[in-house]
């Protein structure tokens, strides 16, 4: 190849490195995390986060054109034993400052100036390193087109030297070749043109850079430690809010529910993973039961971390077999049912012992009366923010779903509700505040077809969309503490987040809906 040629080639690859590394790195240099798309939106975050040693703050920007400053609460708070704690301040750690609007506090004028200019930075960022992006992509396909023409250039290369030194070998149909190969060489003409255009962006971008560095250093000079200071204050008002709040939530009646996040694929088709479900409780395990008969194999995990990572675990051998997928840890003891029967077991986690054994009596087993997918799936023990549950069906019922509420320490029934709804046409159901929520269908296209309120002994046929992700759902269970929906579907562990309607009392004794 010639010289120029190669000169030409090691100027695209450099312009590809130079381009790729700035398009990765740029953003992390100037403090600049780009996030994907939120479970179940489109949106895509961009956020700059400004640390301290307990608590930070940060601007978010988005492809919606918002720009939005957060003060993102300590982490050792007031409300940090609160047991709604976490699902609260995802509600109210994010104070909004659009820019432009009114805030009554001394100085937020100059923060939301702060805020424009994080904004203004966060938008130069993002656009330079698009541009350097797309850069990236168009000098690597031009590299290739070099690559490409390599052969045809070589090709050309030893006929022009043929001619040259034999001027009678020269025919008219190797005239005609000839000027054929070199047509084949015209679209170099316009990748020439393309290459000098994106070496006119290079300096373009430098120039960007260069201002981009300028607002930066602006920001780090408004942005002082009384500015933070100010911030500090701010968010341990913000901490008592919530922790008011908190103590006046009451409980939610369900309205919908977000798009599914995988959490881990693992084990068999059928199986349950929970969670603590005791409000108050501080234990972070994930267990696991792999299976819907005759299993023993209980798997624990110390965090939902190392459950997602499928590290940090260790293995307890039951006494007695399992049946179906309606296991729940309440109150650091695993309820199940013993496998071929209609017992009711209280293991111990903490000590391995079996607490308490008692019969659900006339309660169906053995695929009586399961759900609609099977599974030996016949009694179902849940948890909601009022209690252990369970929902089960018998004869006498004649098959209907009913949900009694147990004790934890005996398991005796305390009291039952008989729902009218037939337990085999039901995909799966789940608790919450004392409402039972039942699936239509355990397969793709399930909604939440109907509830029954235990407080006013009722029911109604609800419409809320379910997005069965994986088309098999052996497991449905709500967890109080986290306020997510934990799914088995189909070898996959799925969670869901929620949205209730509260009802919080104020000190007027009102009652105002708020939505979570």
């Amino acid at each position: 190849m010639s010289v120029p040629l190669l000169k030409l080639g090691a100027v695209v690859s450099t312009m590809i490195m130079v381009s790729n590394w700035m398009s990765q790195k740029l953003p992390a240099l100037v403090g600049l995390d780009q996030h994907g798309a939120r479970p179940g939106t489109s949106e895509k975050l961009i956020s700059v986060w400004y640390p301290g040693e307990d608590e930070s703050w940060q601007v978010f920007g988005s492809v919606q054109d918002r720009c939005v400053c957060s003060i993102m609460s300590p982490t050792h708070s007031v409300c940090g034993g609160d047991p709604r704690h976490d699902r609260l301040q995802r509600l109210a750690n994010h104070v909004r400052i659009q820019q432009g609007s009114e805030v009554t506090r001394a100085g937020t004028r100059h923060l939301i100036f702060i805020c424009v200019c994080v904004c203004v930075c966060v938008w130069q960022v993002l656009n330079v390193s698009q541009d350097m992006e797309l850069l990236n992509q168009r000098t690597a396909q031009d590299l290739q087109h070099l690559r490409d023409s390599e052969t045809l250039l070589d090709a050309l290369e030893t006929r022009l030297k043929t001619a040259h030194d034999d001027p009678h070998s020269l025919t008219s149909k190797s005239l005609q070749d000839l000027r054929w190969s070199v047509s084949q060489c015209r679209p170099l003409r316009a990748l020439a043109g393309r290459l000098r255009a994106d070496a006119g962006q290079l300096e373009s971008l430098k120039e960007e850079l260069e201002r981009l560095k300028d607002s930066l250093s602006v920001l780090q000079e408004l942005f002082t430690l009384r500015h933070y200071q100010r911030l500090q204050e701010r968010s341990s008002v913000l901490q008592q809010h919530l922790h008011t709040c908190s103590s006046q939530l009451g409980c939610g009646r369900l309205t919908g529910i977000s798009a599914p996040l995988t959490i881990r694929s693992s084990g068999s088709r059928f199986g349950s993973w929970m969670m603590d479900t005791m409000i108050d409780s501080s234990d972070n395990r994930v267990w696991v039961m792999d299976g819907y008969l005759k299993g023993r194999r209980l798997v624990e995990y110390k965090s939902l971390d190392d459950f997602a990572n499928g590290q940090n675990f260790i293995i307890h051998h039951l006494l007695h077999p399992w049946a179906g997928t309606g296991h729940v840890v309440y109150n650091g003891s695993l309820y199940y049912t013993k496998h071929h029967s209609n017992v009711l077991i209280r293991y111990n986690l903490a000590s391995g012992v079996v607490q308490h054994q008692q019969r659900l009596h006339q309660a169906g087993f053995n695929n009586t009366f399961p759900y609609s997918w099977g599974g030996s799936s016949d009694i179902d023990l849940m948890a909601d923010e009022l209690g252990l549950w369970t929902a089960y069906s018998s004869t006498p019922h004649a098959g209907t779903l009913v949900l009694s509420r147990l004790d934890p320490h005996t398991l005796e029934v305390q009291r039952s509700w008989d729902t009218g709804f037939p337990k085999r046409s039901a995909g799966e159901a789940f608790l919450i505040c004392g409402t039972l929520y039942v699936t239509d269908s355990h397969l793709a296209g399930a909604k939440v077809h109907f509830s029954f309120h235990t407080d006013t002994a009722s029911y109604e046929y609800t419409d809320i969309p379910f997005h069965n992700l994986y088309s098999h759902i052996s497991m449905l269970d709500y967890n109080p503490r986290t306020r997510a929906l934990y799914t088995w579907n189909n070898g996959h562990q799925v969670l869901y987040e929620l949205t209730l309607m509260h009802f919080i009392r104020t000190a007027r004794d009102s009652d105002e809906p708020h939505t979570d």
